[in-house]
């Protein structure tokens, strides 16, 4: 006869091991509470002494919730004096970590409703949207304060651009402006270090960011990488005067395309690209003249007029260390960043006002910053001593 094969039911044994650990989590904080009451009475329980200063009146239960799941507190009650817990604080409705963990959710770029749902799921007890606000209220004020940090490294590069969202103001909508910035420092790796919030990117706007930038610490800027804004460069050469301009290559490749039909765009192309894979900045001027002439023959003046007008800023990056080149000619370090922005605030839709909505991206520029992309080294900045 086959031998009886033995089964285990592992939800169930997994189910009766997390409803033991949330016992456990429960008894502990119970005994705990008990011993205060004693302590405070100063005689244990039915015990007659002299210095017993109060009475037990029963209890009143209350839920905490826990990264366990929910329990229920037994609050001892006392007849001549006021109970108040010294493990437990009042009001206390749920643990530090699950409270962390929910404004972590957030800023990771969950809905608030989806946050509802998760903790309903997570620890058995749902989260009011009242209580993920005033949670959020808390996380925007770690947020501001990271915000005005001191800058305490030098960033040799710089990266900025601006985004649009949209807000609501006397019953309609219009958009509003956050510009954000991120460096690579001196260890070669990067920082968001900026935002500001405002109508529309103009110098003003731009000014005031790259003003306070300096303001808290931030130094050794020699070069920033942009799309084409006169607003922008021109607020930059006020404040860091010393650092070289360089226009993102593919914004400056999308601005000539512009003017090309559709049938000849994949050549075109092309040949723009040839343009930045030159080995020096005189090369590249010598191509640049020579796609030129060559969209001239072809009756493109306009596209052929931008890339004359344009193409020097454009190889700013050919005065710093080769192995650089591919990482500083375009804006993608940031423009990655502003897809992520994105994603986040798409599921707002509209913001109250313009607050909200540079506080919301300073939020996920934190949450992105502290985690592993602030950490991993971006370029070997050393070379720049060469």
């Amino acid at each position: 006869m086959p031998e009886p094969i033995a089964t285990l039911d592992e939800d169930a044994i997994r189910d009766q091991l997390k409803e033991l650990v949330r016992r456990t989590v429960e008894d502990t904080p119970n005994a705990l509470l008990e011993e205060e009451a004693d302590d405070l009475i100063k005689a244990d329980r039915h015990e007659r002494t002299a210095d017993r200063e109060a009475h037990r009146a029963g209890h009143y239960e209350r839920g905490l919730t826990t990264t366990s799941g929910q329990v229920a507190l037994r609050m001892p009650k006392l007849k001549g004096m006021r109970f108040a817990a010294a493990i437990i604080e009042r009001y206390k409705r749920r643990e530090t970590s699950v409270e962390e963990a929910m404004i972590e959710t957030c800023l990771a770029g969950v809905s608030t409703r989806r946050v509802e749902d998760a903790s309903e799921i997570l620890w058995g007890a749902s989260a009011s949207a009242g209580t993920v606000s005033n949670l959020n209220d808390k996380a925007f004020e770690a947020v501001e304060r990271w915000r005005s940090r001191s800058l305490e490294r030098a960033c040799p590069y710089v990266f900025a651009d601006g985004i649009y969202l949209k807000r609501s103001r006397g019953g309609g909508f219009e958009n509003v402006a956050v510009m954000v910035a991120i460096g690579v420092d001196d260890d070669g790796c990067r920082e968001a270090i900026g935002a500001a919030e405002g109508f529309t990117e103009s110098a003003e706007c731009w000014r005031e960011l790259l003003s306070r930038l300096k303001s808290r610490g931030l130094r050794g800027v020699k070069m920033l990488t942009g799309d084409k804004a006169a607003a922008m460069t021109g607020a930059m050469a006020e404040v860091f005067p010393d650092a070289a301009y360089q226009r993102c290559a593919v914004h400056f490749c999308r601005s000539v395309l512009s003017k090309v039909p559709k049938s000849k765009r994949g050549k075109v192309a092309a040949m723009l690209k040839a343009i930045h894979a030159q080995e020096s900045f005189e090369a590249g001027m010598a191509k640049a003249e020579s796609v030129a002439d060559e969209l001239d023959a072809s009756k493109l003046r306009e596209a052929a007029r931008r890339i004359r007008d344009g193409v020097v800023e454009t190889l700013t990056y050919t005065r710093f260390p080769m192995e650089h080149w591919r990482r500083i000619r375009t804006n993608n370090a940031i423009e990655r960043l502003n897809r992520e922005i994105r994603r986040r605030t798409r599921v707002v839709g509209a913001f109250p006002d313009g607050r909200s909505a540079l506080m919301l991206v300073s939020a996920r520029l934190k949450y992105v910053a502290d985690g592993e992309r602030g950490s991993r080294r971006y370029l070997d900045v050393t070379l720049l001593d060469g």
